[in-house]
């Protein structure tokens, strides 16, 4: 036993010491006035939330100018940032002072900073990475050590918060909890999980759907009146989560909708920056705002995304079960990151999530899709100056992946529906061919990233095309994300769950 914690144990400190190197790194706007980057914009918050009063801090005025890093997430990360604040003050004063603090970066407060990511890793997002792996009944007690280590080295997480900087584990961790509490049969738990995560930050809307259509299928499956008092305790759940966390914005009707209007910014552009999804990737050779105008481009990605949202929604509706969730969340997600309105780069570890949950089972393609991932943020990362950070991270996440699951070289043909379905119908196919076929466009497709990003570092591009580079990474990303899209559409309307049929069957009978 002590032999087992201690493996455990070591894990976890590697992670964390991976964490702890990344952090040494440059942050988004480090040195650059006047607006600096992430970092500032969570200091800034801390800054607003201690010094002014609640009802002021989603409000522009003399003290609280939006235009300088103005608060847009939901009241749970304001209550988080004025939590931190205050620590802040009472170490510094200096730290939060209001206006006076403005591009603060000295060196006791970069360590405090980055201290703060740490704890909410520590006390959100890698207990239930632990636990999640743990409670997978299937495999030995290294195995689970393994894959812990793995998920917790995932480069795109570690990365982003603690060298872009910002709080991502916390609602990726709440997500997770939920997952987790959905899994094992604590519906109303998971619901009030899920409810903290998208009261902590908006884009986990992303996973909206799936949450909501599993719960309903799995309510529907039971007798009408157990399901429908088990409907009610999950509305219950959610109603009353919500209620607790925005009860200081809800006696004032103009203070609930400034607070919706900041957190959902639909005067802002259909996307940020360079980023690897449909619209930004058409958007090289369809240019939209030349023939359509603003309140048409949001319906378009509106009606677009809701689409996109039907096959995999509905069929979680009608058919749930625990593989089929964990499908539905990615193909969701991916939905919103390729197709809605006012989409980041760093969206794309909303998909990462369940992708991560995916290694045990598929190994490979969750590899493929975890590195690809990565590499659609680079051009932020180099902005960032984080281009070896996340080079060195990435390597040790392959290894991982090889040591503890065989990622890259397992079978990429084991669960592949389109494998599956040609075994049955074309026998005269042999096995090999799909086997080499997807191999060889897994390298062919990290050959592509490499080359594209030792470009996008070494050479500069011609100054009548500046963001020559950025560009060719969003399009060969989203070339990426659309076929994975694609791909886990097919798998999840192809899986069936023994367990789940046979409850059904059960039900028709009753």
């Amino acid at each position: 036993m002590d032999t087992r914690f201690g493996t455990l144990c070591t894990a976890v400190v590697f992670a964390v010491f991976v964490r702890w190197v990344v952090s040494l790194n440059s942050y988004s706007g480090m040195g650059k006035p006047p607006m600096y980057g992430d970092y500032e914009a969570q200091r800034h918050w801390m800054e607003i939330t201690t010094n002014l009063p609640i009802k002021q801090w989603y409000f522009n005025g003399t003290d609280n100018d939006l235009l300088y890093w103005g608060l847009d997430y939901p009241p749970l990360t304001a209550y988080h940032m004025w939590l931190c604040g205050k620590v802040a003050e009472w170490i510094d004063p200096d730290w939060t002072s209001l206006f006076a603090s403005r591009g603060y970066e000295s060196y006791e407060h970069k360590l405090f900073m980055r201290y703060s990511v740490l704890i909410g890793d520590v006390v959100i997002y890698i207990p239930a990475v632990l636990l999640y792996c743990f409670l997978q009944k299937k495999f030995t007690h290294t195995q689970k050590v393994l894959l812990s280590c793995v998920l917790l080295l995932f480069p795109g997480l570690i990365i982003i918060d603690y060298g872009h900087f910002q709080y991502n584990s916390i609602s990726l961790g709440l997500t997770l909890w939920a997952v987790i509490a959905l899994s094992h049969r604590h519906e109303v738990l998971g619901s009030a999980a899920f409810m903290l995560a998208l009261c902590y930050k908006q884009m986990s809307l992303y996973h909206a759907m799936p949450f909501f259509c599993y719960l309903l299928g799995k309510c529907w499956q039971q007798r009408w009146k157990k399901g429908f008092f088990s409907l009610c305790c999950i509305g219950v759940s959610v109603l009353a989560t919500f209620a607790f966390v925005w009860m200081p914005f809800l006696s004032d009707k103009d203070l609930f909708l400034q607070v919706v209007h900041r957190i959902f910014p639909v005067a802002r552009g259909v996307f940020e920056d360079k980023v690897s999804n449909f619209w930004c990737s058409l958007s090289v050779v369809v240019k939209f705002r030349n023939f359509m105008s603003h309140e048409g481009l949001l319906k378009l990605c509106l009606a677009t995304t809701l689409l996109g949202l039907v096959p995999s929604s509905l069929d979680l509706l009608f058919r749930p079960s625990g593989n089929k969730f964990k499908l539905a969340l990615v193909n969701s997600s991916l939905v919103f990151f390729l197709f809605s309105f006012q989409v980041h780069e760093k969206s794309i570890l909303l998909p990462a999530l369940p992708v991560c949950l995916l290694l045990p089972w598929r190994p490979f393609t969750s590899t493929w899709f975890l590195t690809i991932a990565t590499f659609s943020m680079l051009p932020l990362l180099v902005k960032d100056g984080l281009v070896i950070a996340t080079l060195i991270t990435s390597i040790l996440f392959i290894i991982a992946v090889e040591l503890g699951l065989q990622g890259v070289s397992s079978d990429p043909t084991i669960g592949c529906p389109v494998c599956i379905w040609s075994s049955k119908n074309l026998p005269w196919l042999p096995h090999r061919v799909f086997f080499y076929a997807v191999k060889s466009g897994f390298y062919a497709s990290l050959m592509g990233a490499l080359f594209l990003g030792l470009l996008s570092v070494v050479v500069p591009p011609p100054s009548s095309l500046p963001d020559l580079w950025p560009v060719l990474i969003s399009v060969y990303s989203c070339s990426h994300f659309i076929g994975f899209t694609l791909y886990y559409h097919i798998v999840q309307l192809m899986t069936t769950d023994s367990k789940e049929t046979a409850a059904q069957k059960t039900k028709k009978t009753q």
